[in-house]
């Protein structure tokens, strides 16, 4: 018997009437032949209001409390998709994620999953029940609830999926898929049927925000195949797997965009070796992720270093950047919380010349200023002024012909990316 893992995100369980129709398509699953394990998002808006409610009992409150606190949205959620599921004449039970055995590291409210023990979910299988477990927790080795931060419930069902060796990971979202840019920003951007492992990462580490990037390292590193699909629909959506000759890889896969960091300068650090060391051990102490940086050129000894950091890091960022100019000698460090990024992802890049000087070009004919470049193999992203982060969006999505799908190469060499959607806001 096949083994399907279904992901239901906070916007899909967020009524009793959705949370009723996820229960019906699981049992449809389970109806067609196959052992179901349902991984659930807390409902709605139910992990906002537990942030907000516990702003207004402490500004800054532990993060071990806030994991404890935060991880009671899902069991909600867990209970009352089990009921909704018996109510339909099957047997259905739920578990959080320490009871089936997502064992974490310590990073509280950004944990990373170091074990699953899926003994408990196999057993259920085996007994013919649907199970139901808990999206976005997990547990220390000695006992403490984590949870594993923005789009944990991707990372949960991917990890289970692997645990169980399921035959697909669906995650059901509001979209239907992968799109070569954000439909709501882009209204002609295409769904994209099928992408590698690889363009899926890099789309996602852009900004694409239908797959959570660590749960689509999860499928790469154990081969989970993952099937993006709507929960309000049954069309198919967008096959995650690993890059292989029959996939027809675009030049260009899509466009992705990211609001959500901000850029920290420290101006004037001496120039000279370790120092650039300390600047971002200081960061990684912190708890902090860093993603672009820059230095530039060194003028009478002294550079400037500037990095770009998610916002939900800014208030540990800030300590560890005052901490970094005290110990370098620094003349200062700033802030701009007014940047983007914009991204383009495609397989094709490897082999076709010139994909950055057409993305510079269209984004200066648009009127978009660049202050910061990163590339990989297939991927170019710049750091842009947010206000004008649409403007670059459909500027490369028109320059590329992406809505009419004009710029589809030969079969290259395997790679990938793609994405957006939604699930825990944190």
């Amino acid at each position: 018997m096949t083994i399907t893992v279904q992901k239901y995100g906070g916007t899909s369980v967020g009524t009793p009437e959705r949370m009723r129709a996820v229960a019906e398509r699981i049992v449809r699953t389970k109806e067609g032949g196959s052992s179901v394990v349902a991984v659930v998002s807390a409902m709605g808006d139910v992990t906002d209001d537990l942030l907000e409610l516990a702003a207004q009992i402490n500004p800054e409150p532990p993060e071990r409390e806030m994991d404890m606190l935060l991880a009671t949205g899902e069991q909600v959620s867990i209970a009352l998709l089990a009921m909704a599921i018996h109510a339909l004449g099957h047997e259905a039970i739920s578990f959080t994620g320490p009871q089936v055995g997502i064992v974490t590291d310590h990073g509280h409210t950004k944990a990373k999953i170091m074990e699953v023990r899926a003994d408990r979910v196999r057993e259920a299988l085996a007994g013919g029940k649907i199970v139901i477990v808990a999206g976005f927790q997990g547990v220390t080795q000695d006992g403490h609830i984590t949870t594993l931060g923005r789009g944990g419930s991707d990372t949960t069902a991917v990890a289970v999926a692997a645990g169980v060796k399921a035959d697909v990971c669906e995650i059901y979202t509001d979209v239907d898929g992968v799109y070569t840019a954000d439909p709501r920003v882009v209204p002609n951007a295409r769904k994209i049927d099928v992408l590698s492992y690889e363009e899926m990462l890099e789309l996602a580490a852009s900004g694409a925000g239908v797959l959570n990037l660590r749960s689509v390292e999860f499928a790469r590193n154990h081969g989970v195949v993952i099937h993006c699909r709507s929960s309000f629909s049954n069309e198919p959506g967008t096959i995650v797997k690993e890059a292989d000759d029959t996939m027809e890889q675009a030049i260009i896969s899509g466009v992705a965009h990211d609001t959500s960091e901000v850029k920290i300068t420290i101006r004037d650090v001496p120039d000279r070796p370790g120092k650039a060391a300390a600047v971002f051990t200081r960061m990684s102490e912190a708890n902090v992720n860093v993603d672009m940086i820059i230095q530039n050129v060194s003028e009478a000894g002294m550079t400037d270093i500037s990095f770009t950091t998610p916002k939900a890091d800014l208030v540990r960022a800030r300590r560890a950047a005052a901490a970094a100019v005290s110990d370098l000698g620094a003349r200062d460090w700033l802030v701009d919380d007014s940047i983007a990024k914009v991204s383009l992802v495609g397989a094709g890049m490897k082999t076709h010349p010139g994909i950055a000087a057409q993305m510079f070009t269209a984004l200066s004919d648009a009127g978009v200023n660049i202050s910061m470049i990163a590339t990989s193999t297939i991927r170019i992203t710049c750091v842009i002024k947010a206000d004008q982060v649409q403007t670059a969006v459909r500027a490369l999505h028109d320059s590329f012909g992406l809505a009419e799908g004009i710029d589809i190469g030969e079969a290259v060499p395997a790679a990938g990316s793609a994405g957006e959607g939604e699930d825990e806001q944190l």
